[in-house]
């Protein structure tokens, strides 16, 4: 993302422009507009003009407006933005007042205002802004007819092919017939690898599957790789790791991202940072439950005592159209980082990030046990009682 104008108050008033410039930075624009915004694009509007005779002429024309947001729709597969509102500025071609839907997309500039830009935002637009965050992991999750091609980007885990194709099984006098759809299987992720897979960014490449498939899969991988003189793939060999995994479904890559030689190899990426953190929330809940809050009242509980560890919340409660409610979370994630706390921002489009929403969105590790508050007034209820 390039930020190209910055103009704020004091009161964190005011405006940023902003050119997304890969599919990563939608997720990030996503994050940055609500409801009640108001962005300016350029966008193509049809216009009828009528002529002397009588005779309707429908033309379409560029055009910049300025839009109240009232309305938005993120499309993760196009990667594109639909922001839909009235029009709040004068234009020759679209009346005050009138509904219209921008489509904000890679390479295409937007102005968009706040009333009050909050320490999430602002730290979204350093997140997005930062050249040095990209796509750097790719995943194959697989087993035998099924194959999840994903790249792991530190927002959002993107599903860039689904292979899946039916083997047939293995028969006494019939094994060729299993060896050539297994062939056919793997040629089909190895083109989906080669279509998707750049290797100036990527820095590791997982293959996970259940029992042998991963390692046959990479063996034919590097054969046919020599056979054809793909170099990219021979030269970048070293980035291959191959890790168990239960299945071959994307569910499967909380597990994969968990495994500590994993974790040690991706010890830079978001994604894997995120994993660890919810592993050991997890962990606390098991070990020492009344160190493990989950809920927002309890984490403001806990915040009220200055007890929070780790702070783990989902982005998706940022986007929340109600503005009280998005204040209530901005406002527990300010205190937690004034009391000395680490906050991780969790992304609802990757795996982690699907299972802290089971949690409510909002979970933490405590410094210290704090015991339900039920047992604390059954114990002021003793003490009264003695």
């Amino acid at each position: 993302m390039k930020l190209l104008h910055r103009d704020m108050d004091k009161t964190n008033s005011g405006s940023v422009t902003l050119i997304p410039e890969e599919s990563e930075d939608m997720w990030h624009a996503y994050n940055l507009v609500a409801v009640g915004d108001t962005i300016r694009s350029t966008t193509i509007r049809k216009v009828q003009t009528e002529s002397a005779t009588g005779s309707v002429n429908v033309s379409k024309v560029r055009t910049t407006l300025t839009i109240q947001v009232e309305g938005i729709d993120f499309d993760t597969q196009a990667c594109v933005l639909r922001v839909s509102g009235r029009n709040i500025s004068e234009n020759q071609y679209v009346k005050m007042g009138a509904y219209h839907t921008l489509l904000l997309e890679m390479n295409r500039q937007f102005t968009l205002n706040k009333q009050e830009w909050d320490s999430i935002t602002l730290e979204r637009i350093d997140q997005a802004c930062d050249p040095a965050q990209h796509a750097d992991l790719v995943a194959i999750v697989m087993q035998e007819g099924i194959a999840h091609l994903c790249l792991i980007t530190p927002s959002m885990t993107l599903v860039r092919a689904k292979i899946e194709t039916s083997i047939p099984r293995k028969r006494k006098g019939l094994c060729d017939q299993h060896t050539k759809g297994l062939h056919r299987f793997y040629n089909q992720i190895i083109q989906a690898f080669q279509r998707h897979v750049n290797f100036d960014i990527v820095k590791c490449v997982l293959i996970a599957s259940p029992g042998f498939v991963k390692d046959h899969f990479t063996d034919y991988l590097f054969a046919e790789a020599l056979k054809m003189d793909d170099k990219t793939i021979i030269e970048n060999r070293s980035k291959f790791v191959l890790v168990h995994s239960s299945s071959g479904f994307k569910h499967a890559l909380k597990e994969v991202l968990a495994d500590p030689a994993i974790t040690a190899r991706l010890s830079d990426t978001k994604a894997a940072g995120e994993v660890k953190a919810l592993d050991d929330f997890y962990t606390m809940l098991q070990t020492d439950p009344d160190r493990a809050y989950y809920g927002v009242r309890h984490c403001e509980r806990a915040v009220e005592n200055q007890a929070i560890e780790i702070l783990l919340v989902s982005d998706e409660l940022f986007r929340s159209q109600d503005i009280s409610q998005r204040k209530r979370y901005v406002s527990l994630v300010d205190s937690v980082r004034e009391n000395g706390g680490d906050v991780r921002i969790f992304s609802s489009l990757h795996v982690s990030g699907e299972q802290l929403g089971q949690l409510s969105g909002v979970a933490a590790i405590l410094r210290f046990p704090m015991p339900e508050e039920d047992e604390e007034e059954e114990d002021e209820n003793d003490s009264d009682d003695d």
